[in-house]
């Protein structure tokens, strides 16, 4: 299995001694079933929501316990508050650890970690040229001449072009926690992750708080699972 070297929230707070999971097996069954249909070729997307400290991160973990023998590809992503006008934030962080930055990396060994990591997967090399710009890295992307609507409508594609990629070598659990805190732009992502991932082997596991009004319910490949 390939993971992001990304620590989820309740990782980063409690440690990887995770307790046992105690009285959630009917959910456990349910995202399990998911990912069954998903890994078949199937995108299935699970919409957990729940009060602060119930146990959405909790319940994604167990999950990825589960899997953890099963080869398939972990992405996790992690909304933050500070960062809701920040665009594309949790998918930037997530491709800073994939591509295993270091505090002391200099631009240039930023450049060449991200670069290894983007480029087998991307359709052309202006979609390299687009991803290394968004990670505030030398580009060169202004000598793409593009519009900033064109720009942003490329950039996107690119990062669902490495999706795709990914979910064409192993099946991929993708989890974005604290979807509340979200972003515009991650918001519009997600949008067309949904949309275009129909045919891919992905489960998409979104978590947040009630008070956020998911637009997604309702569509066939989406489940509410609410704690």
């Amino acid at each position: 299995m390939w993971q992001s070297a990304i620590q989820s929230r309740l990782e980063a707070l409690r440690g990887p001694a995770l307790s046992p999971l105690v009285g959630r097996d009917e959910e456990i069954d349910l995202l399990l079933r998911r990912w069954a249909h998903a890994s078949a070729g199937n995108e299935q997307v699970v919409l957990v929501s729940g009060e602060p400290g119930i146990g959405k991160s909790r319940l994604v973990a167990a999950l990825a316990e589960r899997l953890h023998t099963e080869p398939h590809i972990l992405l996790r992503h992690c909304c933050s508050p500070h960062h809701q006008d920040s665009a594309l934030h949790p998918f930037i962080a997530q491709l800073e650890r994939a591509a295993g930055f270091a505090h002391d990396d200099t631009p240039a060994q930023k450049l060449d970690k991200l670069t290894t990591q983007i480029a087998p997967r991307a359709h052309d090399r202006d979609e390299v040229t687009l991803i290394v710009d968004l990670l505030s890295l030398p580009s060169g992307a202004a000598e793409l001449g593009l519009t900033p609507q064109r720009k942003r409508e490329k950039l996107l594609s690119a990062l669902l072009h490495q999706l795709d990629a990914l979910a064409r070598q192993q099946p991929v659990l993708m989890v974005v926690e604290d979807v509340h805190w979200i972003d515009p732009s991650s918001r519009e992502l997600l949008d067309l992750i949904i949309e275009r991932a129909a045919n891919l082997p992905v489960l998409l596991i979104l978590t947040f708080r009630p008070e956020f009004q998911a637009p997604w319910n309702g569509l066939p490949q989406v489940t509410a699972l609410i704690l």
